[in-house]
């Protein structure tokens, strides 16, 4: 063996007697495959950061094999990773680390193809996901994140304004602990249909007319905006616990207006 006779120091024993609740490799970059809910798969770029608790007598964890587990599960002809796969993932670095619990966590950009409403061009739209397991092996909570960009546009400014009303883009943030899958697209789509309207990357004139009336049709405050969307999310008998976040980047002023509903 290439490693025969040198000390293992990560194995010897450590006498002050205090588990370390998550010790590991924190914002590793590597490349992901990603299943969409279609079936296809989309290649990027992920941040992942796995952990596992240490027993009390143990003085280190082996950091090599944190890598060595991603090396493993995202070598080419590998399934690309889904959440719905991510027990398996977990339950492999539970047992290559000797470890009762652990936490994986996978931070990426997911980009969709969208149809602008009325010329039907096609663009591409970014999101931004993360998704965790946490705990053990038998007893894992998956977590999904999705953050979504929308359109808000304002019901008082819409009700005093001769001309117009002020709008602006805004960031719909979702957060679902659920004991079954949950695709990130169907989170998307929640926050998408409960804005004022949905934003595209590409639009023609004729869309642009169509989504400016369709918000001015459709107002919400940021109140609104998190209210419909956590009714919606708070609904689906996967979901165990959610947040739900708004972020309106305003037009008329120097800040954001926010607003959150736990569940």
């Amino acid at each position: 063996m290439w490693n025969a006779g040198i000390p293992d120091v990560q194995r010897s024993q450590d006498r002050r007697e205090l588990r370390i609740d998550r010790v590991g490799v924190k914002d590793l970059r590597y490349p992901l495959r990603w299943r969409l809910a279609d079936g296809t798969e989309q290649n990027g770029v992920a941040n992942f950061s796995l952990y596992v608790a240490l027993a009390a007598t143990e003085k280190g964890t082996h950091m090599s094999r944190f890598i060595e587990l991603l090396e493993h599960v995202l070598a080419p002809g590998r399934p690309a990773l889904e959440l719905a796969g991510l027990p398996r993932l977990h339950a492999d670095m539970l047992g290559r680390l000797h470890a009762d619990s652990g936490r994986v966590e996978i931070g990426f950009t997911l980009f969709l193809k969208k149809s602008a409403p009325v010329s039907k061009v096609e663009s591409l739209l970014d999101y931004q996901v993360a998704v965790a397991i946490d705990g053990a092996a038998n007893d894992a909570t998956r977590t999904l994140t999705v953050v979504v960009p929308v359109k808000s546009l304002c019901p008082c400014s819409k009700s005093i304004a001769d001309y117009g009303a002020h709008n602006q883009r805004s960031h719909v943030t979702i957060t679902v602990r659920t004991g079954e899958p949950i695709l990130a697209e169907e989170l998307i789509r929640i926050a998408e249909s409960e804005a004022s309207s949905e934003i595209y990357g590409l639009l023609k004139r004729a869309d642009e007319k169509y989504i400016t009336e369709r918000a001015y049709d459709n107002p919400k405050f940021v109140e609104d905006l998190v209210r419909d969307v956590a009714a919606r999310v708070r609904s689906d008998p996967r979901v165990l616990g959610f947040s739900v976040e708004a972020e309106n980047f305003e037009s008329i002023h120097n800040h954001s207006a926010y607003a959150r509903i736990d569940g």
